[in-house]
């Protein structure tokens, strides 16, 4: 994590999900950031709350909750959904995860522990999810917000296209 990161903060950075990267890394390095966020915060980082964190991290896309119960179960947690939705709704609130609510389904943080406003990108054909960080109060948003007195506190930003891997196989 870097030291902006660490402050609660994010730079401006290119997409996470679409790039290759250290996957092995990727995900060692959210449970980790996981687990010391938890115990700092006096947080119970239970097992079927660190295996669902593990599960999201596996991929770059976007899993419902039945997805993760299948895949719960299959790791011996158990097969009632509320075991899904409780860890599920854990990770989201602590900010280790966010809700695709176009997809219906979720998404491991790509900058956990940081302050930020994430954009979803979305492919529409193999629904792969990427997350970069967005400026709600800038922009045409944060202009009409700011004319109105309103105050943004918090953005969904999610948009449907083609990832670079769907293109490069389309032009194939």
């Amino acid at each position: 994590m870097t030291s902006s990161a660490q402050a609660g903060k994010i730079r401006p950075s290119n997409p996470i999900g679409f790039e290759k990267h250290d996957h092995g890394s990727c995900i060692s390095a959210g449970l980790a950031s996981a687990e010391l966020h938890c115990q700092a915060a006096g947080l119970r980082f239970t097992p079927v709350r660190r295996k669902a964190l593990e599960i999201l991290l596996q991929e770059h896309r976007a899993l419902g909750a039945y997805e993760m119960l299948d895949r719960l179960r299959d790791a011996g947690f158990g097969s009632q959904p509320p075991v899904a939705y409780r860890a599920l709704e854990f990770l989201v609130a602590n900010g280790f995860a966010h809700k695709i609510e176009r997809l219906n389904a979720f998404i491991a943080c790509a900058h956990p522990g940081a302050t930020h406003s994430p954009a979803f990108m979305i492919c529409r054909l193999c629904d792969s999810v990427a997350e970069a960080q967005s400026s709600p109060a800038r922009g045409s948003l944060g202009d009409a917000a700011h004319a109105t007195g309103f105050k943004i506190e918090r953005t969904v930003v999610e948009a449907e296209g083609i990832c670079p891997a769907c293109a490069d196989k389309a032009e194939a």
